[in-house]
């Protein structure tokens, strides 16, 4: 019994210790900024999302334990041009009414010699598609994470204006969240 008790005992001290050096960040539109710039053959638009919210958790300072979700409200799309954000919110590309929330859940990070591979699913339109992207982070007292990378808004069924509108779209993520 004495045996069993001090095991039991052990395992939770084991099992407590690996929990208490977890971090969760709060990740929120104040503290992670997510824009996009979408070309086409005359120029470009900038622009992004206002409203967000998610977590992101690490075990200690090992990146490769990070574990993002993060839910983007579509209707806090905003870009350069007050008619375009109406029409980036129109049915032709986000389709907020029916689409009111987009979502990201990475499923693996993997260190690389610049920084970290992240991949997740992202979710757009009721589309969920696996995306992979290079990042640099790092977990110092506060989550530190910045990536550029593009994604083809065809994958989700965004083509409207194909041809004219170019379909690679250049994301830009930027987190500084404090513990």
């Amino acid at each position: 019994m004495t045996r069993t008790l001090f095991a039991f005992t052990l395992a939770a001290l084991v099992g407590t210790a690996a929990f208490a050096d977890e971090t969760k960040y709060t990740l929120t539109g104040d503290n992670t900024k997510l824009t996009f710039v979408g070309t086409k053959s005359n120029g470009k638009h900038e622009g992004g999302f206002k409203t967000l919210t998610g977590t992101a958790t690490v075990s200690g300072s090992d990146l490769t334990t990070l574990k993002i979700d993060v839910e983007i409200v579509t209707d806090s799309l905003y870009s350069d041009d007050t008619k375009l954000t109406g029409h980036l919110k129109s049915p032709d590309f986000f389709a907020v009414k029916d689409n009111p929330k987009a979502t990201f859940k990475s499923t693996k990070v993997e260190k690389t010699a610049a920084g970290y591979t992240i991949t997740g699913d992202l979710t757009l339109l009721g589309k969920t598609k696996p995306v992979t992207f290079t990042a640099t982070a790092k977990a110092d007292g506060g989550l530190h994470l910045t990536s550029d990378f593009t994604i083809d808004r065809n994958d989700w069924g965004m083509s409207y204006g194909k041809g004219k509108i170019d379909d690679k779209v250049a994301l830009k993520i930027a987190v500084d969240a404090k513990k």
